[in-house]
């Protein structure tokens, strides 16, 4: 549901897409790579990298990214840590070992946001938190930016865009020995994180990743269907992100989330209201 990530435009990686395909290390295209199309995606150890990359570059931005110190707010992350936990541990997120899987909350009460880098760096913004009703809804939407980063949907886009040059030239100019290689590469990541908010995965992963939330949730205590929640609220008269207007509509998504719970005879019923409110009147004292 992305709830807005959009890439850098393609101009602004034409100072790196002249790196030669000679950097791509053999061990970064191995059988750890999947295909796309007529290329292969790199090992999932190059998401870790671009995650990490582009996590460094929006912390380093509080006007725009201000996370929620960890200090005063230690119940607030170990509940969101805790309810991702129970997601990362259902036994269905293919790259549960392979990503470190850190959360940060961000606080911002006016954007109705979460997103999840290349390399499962997850960001919850407290308007979110704040504008759901409980706590399978939060688990819901985790769940499906959880799933953007296992189903590796912003690689598999980037690669679709703008080829594996790309890639390869910000894993070979990050590396290089050359003075202006690196200011370059951390350009090229800068904007990769200051658009990270915009980007609009197609309708097929957006699918996917809505089918994912469920498969991911099925195995817990959840309700599975917490995702529709999220769209049920936007298609009663909420102010929906402004990704959605090329996307499928709530009540698509509601049916569909709804009736994948279904097929997959999901029996989770918990909500945790009362845990929820206590942590949506936690992060309002701040």
């Amino acid at each position: 549901m992305r709830f807005k990530i959009k890439f850098a435009s393609i101009t602004a990686f034409a100072a790196l897409v002249s790196a030669p395909l000679a950097h791509w290390q053999c061990s970064t295209l191995s059988k750890a790579g999947s295909a796309v199309g007529n290329f292969l995606l790199p090992a999932v150890t190059e998401d870790v990298k671009m995650g990490q990359q582009v996590s460094q570059e929006l912390e380093s931005k509080p006007a725009e990214y201000p996370i929620l110190p960890e200090a005063g707010n230690e119940e607030a992350y170990a509940y969101i840590r805790g309810l991702t936990s129970k997601i990362l541990n259902s036994g269905v997120v293919e790259h549960r070992k392979d990503f470190p899987w850190v959360v940060k909350i961000i606080k911002n009460d006016k954007t109705l946001n979460a997103f999840c880098t290349p390399g499962g760096f997850i960001y919850v913004y407290t308007g979110l938190v704040k504008y759901l009703d409980s706590e399978d809804q939060l688990a819901g939407v985790m769940a499906h930016e959880i799933a953007h980063a296992d189903k590796r949907h912003s690689m598999r886009q980037m690669m679709k865009s703008y080829g594996v040059q790309v890639l390869v030239a910000i894993g070979s100019q990050a590396a290089s020995k050359d003075p202006n290689a690196p200011n370059q590469a951390a350009m090229t990541i800068g904007q990769l994180a200051t658009n990270l908010v915009g980007l609009k995965f197609s309708r097929d992963h957006e699918t996917e990743a809505d089918n994912s939330s469920v498969a991911y949730l099925c195995p817990t205590e959840y309700n599975a269907a917490g995702a529709a929640g999220f769209f049920e609220k936007i298609g009663n008269g909420g102010s929906p992100p402004e990704f959605m207007s090329t996307h499928p509509s709530p009540t698509n998504r509601v049916q569909n989330i709804h009736s994948q719970a279904n097929i997959k005879k999901c029996t989770g019923t918990a909500k945790n209201l009362d845990k929820y409110q206590r942590i949506k009147a936690l992060l309002s004292k701040n």
